[in-house]
């Protein structure tokens, strides 16, 4: 629903956000593996276990299952309130956005809480085939309201040659002198912050795009995927999700069908340069601006609801599932953690099955509730806490790459870096300045400093409090301990002899996508293939803005990176050698269980 709007606003230099096909299951191909074995392996339910079972420590846990909840009720609540605005907006008025908000959170409230995971993930998997069909057949009624391929080329053409826009051009920051919505403007620029200081061209810069990437990564790095992970029987489907069905089919639809919908509605009379051009006009847009540019997937629904009524009504169940699919997720995981990290662990240790589904049910009736509460009656805080979500769970990344990776990292190093990386978000986001005023404060920053995302700056703050903490308290007994799930990841993710020389083409090939797909090197992208102030397609090398054929380019290397690392480096591959689970906790009893 946002993603086209935010192109439409922000031009193709947001569109670089459409990597997150990529690179949120990147985040699966470090770790999900890897987790599910040490769950097979030792019986872990959710990530606390795993995470204060590892470090000897329960304020890990404590603090995950805070990030779980940080992640899941604003990110529920947004999802929510998104879901009302549709309501509100395909009934012209006659439901209010409560009443789309109340309905919907009842429906996921009923198969969650009833179903469990299991439930989730059969209703998400039919989900994410009406999501992925929604954004083709909106983006289609796009290209076809700009006049069809062609017509499209040309008035982007004539929209680049114009320095018309909301950020005007990207002169002298590195980027080239274009229109802002067809370049990167610059590698980074030293700004205090929104609020503070306005970035010159556009907020997009080269390491904006790559900490941005960093914060989408916390979506699958967020506990949530980790209990995911614990659920699975089999690791065999990991592989065929990351590369096939996310990297390659989730980014062919993004890459293309929503960048004609964000780009496309710049042709439909919103820009005055291109209607002086004469184009072909399919409509007028509603008014998309004051951050209101949710509006235009809805108005794309209303461009044929009188000639197919019908088909409004399917892009708007497409539209719903999408929503339902992201908020149920995590609601069923958030549940389970409160229920085994909080009750299981403190108040009831022996806890029956039975009274432990019963809890995980109040435990998602309590995140539904608290997320409506706030899309209802606290948008402002919905507003600052969305913006930390995912961010929030990018914080989690050294727990896990020490839990998967790195047996060097200690207990005090992962959770007093994960600590002060939640601060660093905070305090690089809106929130932070709320918190600073109520103490008659002012920072003298604003929100992402220096064009890098909050959860860069948490991560920064992160990792150098954990490398030093983590050196200032290594012990030969701790470091033992955390070896036994080393050793046995060893013994059983090894790599074959055959395929060792290839790590450090590994290496090299995701460093080098990273930096000049999404990150400071994506600036060559601005004009490498043609100058997007041409004023003709035919000066294109490929009849397309050359920001948007980099992207396409860097799509298929990355997919190309996916299968390399997922497949021929076993990173998501089967283990060749069986796991032997230890043991398998059954409510309130231990039991010995076979070979998995």
């Amino acid at each position: 629903m946002g993603h086209p709007g935010l192109i439409y606003r922000d031009g193709f230099q947001y569109a670089y956000a459409s990597f997150y096909a990529i690179t949120i299951p990147f985040t699966g191909v470090l770790f999900l593996k890897r987790q599910w074995m040490l769950g097979k392996r030792f019986g872990y339910v959710t990530p606390g276990e795993m995470l204060s079972d590892y470090f000897q420590g329960d304020m890990i846990r404590i603090l995950t299952v805070c990030v779980a909840l940080l992640f899941s009720i604003p990110y529920l609540g947004v999802q929510l309130g998104a879901s009302g605005f549709l309501f509100n907006v395909l009934t012209d008025d006659m439901l209010s956005r409560n009443v789309g908000r109340g309905v919907l959170s009842v429906v996921v409230l009923v198969y969650v809480a009833s179903g469990g995971l299991r439930a989730v993930a059969y209703v998400d998997t039919v989900q994410c085939i009406l999501l992925g069909i929604g954004i083709i057949i909106t983006g289609i009624i796009a290209l076809n309201a700009a006049g069809g391929w062609d017509s499209l080329q040309m008035g982007l053409a004539k929209f680049a040659a114009s320095d018309i826009g909301k950020w005007g051009t990207t002169k002298g920051y590195g980027g080239g002198d274009y229109n802002a919505y067809f370049a990167i403007p610059g590698v980074i620029q030293f700004t205090a912050g929104l609020g503070k200081e306005t970035p010159v061209g556009g907020l997009w810069t080269g390491i904006m795009c790559l900490t941005y990437m960093f914060a989408l990564m916390g979506i699958q790095s967020a506990p949530a995927f980790t209990m995911w992970s614990f659920s699975n029987n089999s690791p065999a489907p990991f592989a065929p999700q990351q590369v096939w069905a996310s990297s390659f089919g989730i980014g062919l639809i993004l890459f293309f069908f929503t960048a004609f919908q964000g780009m496309g509605a710049h042709l439909l009379g919103a820009t005055q340069a291109v209607t002086d051009a004469n184009l072909a006009l399919a409509t007028v847009l509603p008014d998309l601006s004051a951050n209101k540019q949710a509006g235009l997937v809805p108005h794309y629904f209303n461009i044929i609801s009188e000639k197919l009524p019908w088909l409004v009504g399917l892009l708007a169940v497409c539209a719903l599932a999408a929503m339902q699919s992201t908020g149920a997720a995590y609601m069923s995981t958030a549940g389970g953690m409160l229920t085994r990290d909080l009750y299981k662990r403190y108040l009831n240790p022996t806890a029956s099955h039975a009274t432990q589904k019963l809890f995980g049910r109040l435990g998602v009736a309590f995140i539904v509730v608290s997320a409506l509460l706030v899309a209802t009656f606290s948008k402002d805080a919905l507003v600052l806490l969305g913006g930390l979500a995912v961010a929030f769970g990018f914080q989690m990344w050294p727990s896990l790459i020490a839990v998967c990776w790195v047996p060097w990292i200690t207990r005090q190093g992962a959770t007093w870096g994960l600590f002060f990386g939640l601060l660093g978000v905070i305090f690089t986001e809106s929130l932070g300045k709320s918190i600073a005023g109520s103490f008659g404060m002012e920072l003298p920053w604003g929100r992402w400093p220096w064009t890098i995302h909050s959860a860069g700056w948490g991560m920064m703050l992160n990792l150098s409090v954990c490398l030093i903490v983590s050196a200032m308290t290594q012990t030969e007994q701790a470091l033992a301990h955390r070896m036994k799930y080393h050793d046995f990841l060893n013994e059983h993710a090894i790599l074959s002899p055959e395929k060792h020389k290839l790590k450090p083409i590994a290496w090299i090939i995701t460093l080098a996508w990273m930096f000049f797909g999404i990150g400071p090197g994506a600036v060559i992208g601005n004009d490498i293939f043609g100058s997007p102030d041409a004023g003709t397609p035919d000066a294109w090398t490929f009849g397309m803005p050359s920001i948007w054929a980099w992207q396409i380019l860097f799509w298929i290397l990355g997919c190309g990176m996916m299968w390399f690392l997922a497949y021929k480096m076993e990173m998501s591959t089967l283990p060749e050698k069986e796991v032997e689970a230890l043991v398998e906790d059954i409510g309130d009893t231990t039991l010995e269980t076979p070979s998995v």
